[in-house]
């Protein structure tokens, strides 16, 4: 989503916003709004954008010969 072009409007990534609780926004433009709210005056900030944790790696397929010298 960082880097693509087409980004969904959601408040909860807009310039104008600021986070109240877990539900809620401060928006300068519209007063308080829900996470999930959209408008015309959406920005995108990609600094409020919290990108998901990698993946841990899987060292299942791995036995105790493949680490030892």
């Amino acid at each position: 989503m960082l880097f693509r072009k087409r980004i969904p409007r959601s408040c909860q990534y807009c310039v104008h916003s600021a986070g109240l609780d877990e539900e809620r926004l401060l928006c300068t433009k519209r007063g308080i709004v829900s996470i999930d709210h959209q408008c015309r005056k959406f920005r995108y900030d990609p600094c409020k954008r919290i990108p998901a944790k990698p993946k841990a790696p899987d060292f299942s397929h791995y036995n105790k010969d493949d680490f030892s010298l």
